[in-house]
């Protein structure tokens, strides 16, 4: 699977979390390692949830890790939390605020 395909399919999987009630700009950058490495951010700006595939230079947190490990966490099969304990996600930046993305995942249809 190319990077591109990888995007699109994390991108239909996470566009549909419900972002409603957050109020305040969360901006998130991931970087993905291995076959299909490339770099996406995720922003929610106005109730709105933003998924692109670019990096964001003006972000709160930067998410690194492989694509299975981010397939299995934006399908909720994997927490986040766990994956960090087991050194399979690294997160750099504001820790309460990469703490809501476990929240918005949980909150996709």
């Amino acid at each position: 699977m190319t990077y591109e395909e990888f995007f699109q399919e994390v991108r239909e999987t996470l566009i549909n979390a419900d972002v409603s009630d957050i109020e305040e700009h969360l901006a998130y950058q991931f970087n993905i390692t291995g076959e299909e490495a490339g770099s996406f951010y995720l922003e929610v700006k106005d109730g709105s949830l933003y998924v692109e595939p670019y990096e964001y230079h003006d972000r709160d947190v930067i998410f690194t890790c492989s694509a299975k490990t981010l397939r299995k966490i934006a399908k909720g099969k994997l927490d986040p939390v766990v994956a960090v304990t087991l050194q399979k996600l690294k997160v750099d930046g504001n820790i309460d605020k990469a703490l809501k993305l476990k929240k918005m995942i949980s909150k996709k249809d």
